[in-house]
């Protein structure tokens, strides 16, 4: 078993839809299975568009419909130090994978990896795609791709402990 808590770190483009999403269920999703003391978790974007705001309107209401309140986040741009200080960083889909790649110090570019890689049903697809310019539904198919990659990772991270 861990000694110290597992650091992960979500990322997206603005860090005010996805990452916090993710974030938000991530953390409820950790909690409801008792490892909250055992992970800990954060968000943050590849791009600095909204430091200090909190997340999208759209993806607070609908992740509150579902019981995560998100309104205590606050976007901010993945720093140099993250990538030492976190042991996973999770990008939502291949564009931002890719800007984190090139970004990232290659002592830790074994930390990279997409998130939808920890859902079970592979049919979901690989990235959690970006809602922010899209319909309603954009942000219900976010929840449901971060509920089962949340679900799988906790799932995971059981088998590692």
């Amino acid at each position: 078993m861990r000694s110290t808590p597992l650091h992960i770190l979500l990322v997206c483009m603005g860090n005010i839809c996805r990452s916090p999403t993710a974030e938000g269920v991530l953390r409820a999703k950790v909690a409801q299975a008792g490892l909250a003391a055992r992970v800990n978790i954060d968000s943050a974007g590849t791009h600095n568009y909204h430091p200090g705001s909190p997340p999208d309107e759209r993806s607070q209401a609908h992740a509150l419909a579902r019981g995560y309140d998100l309104s205590n986040l606050r976007a901010r741009q993945i720093t140099e130090h993250d990538y030492e200080k976190f042991h996973v960083i999770l990008a939502m889909d291949w564009d931002n994978l890719a800007l984190l790649q090139d970004d990232c110090p290659p002592a830790h570019a074994h930390k990279l990896k997409l998130f939808m890689s920890y859902a079970a049903d592979a049919s979901l697809g690989q990235v959690v795609p970006d809602p922010y310019y899209g319909q309603e539904a954009g942000f219900e198919r976010v929840l449901d791709l971060v509920e089962a990659a949340s679900a799988g990772f906790i799932e995971q991270f059981r088998k590692m402990s």
